[in-house]
């Protein structure tokens, strides 16, 4: 693979490898998770989505009504954005040992060497410290969340900037999931990694928000956790490897 000038290369990459052959086999776990959590997600949102819209607008001032049009698109993609980042996440969780065995197999295939002997032993071995990794990850996310969540629901405001906001930390949440499979495969402590992160911010943000964009697409984003795995693993042996040999 050619390396990616940007994080939506580094996208583009992890589709080209999710599909290749000898990854393939790593990517069905992965799939299978995503495919039950957020398939059935997306249908019960769907089932909802215009009764919740309606409600939340109703509670604009009179004076804003006007302001509906615009916001009714804006409010959508939120929800939309909220439901997938959260059942993502909990498939995340629940096949966190398979991602970092595909972010594992999909680093092999790009440098050529071995990342562990182990296999899927190792992966079993490794669960009690994956999960707590997982923990991690969602201490560090709950807070930030819960304060967004908080903003939603100001009227006028919240309608407004929130799902701006909502966006962006969505994009930046999304880079830190994913990115910390190939990182946590080599015990680089979560804290490390945010600081690695955030020295290439504009790769990160510009990777997570693309996957943010396809974890909102309903079919597309059954597919989208094994080729995220993909593309942040591309983007770890391209980036940020050779800081931790």
């Amino acid at each position: 693979m050619n390396k990616a000038a940007t994080g939506f290369g580094y996208f583009h990459q992890g589709f080209q490898l999710a599909f290749t052959k000898g990854i393939r086999r790593y990517v069905v776990l992965p799939l299978l998770a995503n495919i039950i959590l957020v398939g059935g997600a997306m249908y019960y949102l769907f089932a909802n989505l215009n009764a919740w819209i309606d409600g939340w607008l109703g509670n604009l001032p009179e004076f804003l009504a006007w302001l509906s049009y615009i916001l009714w698109p804006l409010l959508a993609l939120t929800i939309l954005a909220t439901f997938s980042y959260f059942f993502s996440t909990l498939a995340n969780f629940i096949a966190a040992p398979f991602n970092g065995l595909l972010a594992e197999k999909v680093e092999e295939k790009l440098t050529g060497q071995v990342v562990s002997e182990e296999g899927m032993l190792g992966v079993v071995k490794d669960v009690p410290r994956i999960m707590a990794r997982e923990w991690r990850k969602l201490l560090y996310t709950l807070p930030k969340a819960i304060g967004l969540f908080l903003l939603l629901l100001i009227p006028a405001l919240g309608q407004t900037v929130g799902p701006i906001l909502w966006f962006v930390f969505t994009a930046w949440m999304l880079a830190i999931q994913y990115c910390d499979y190939p990182f946590d495969n080599h015990k680089v402590p979560f804290n490390d990694m945010r600081m690695s992160m955030k020295q290439k911010q504009g790769k990160a943000y510009s990777f997570g928000a693309l996957v943010s964009l396809f974890t909102s697409i309903p079919i597309l984003n059954l597919c989208i956790v094994p080729v995220s795995v993909c593309g942040a693993t591309a983007m770890w042996v391209q980036e940020f490897r050779d800081e931790y040999k």
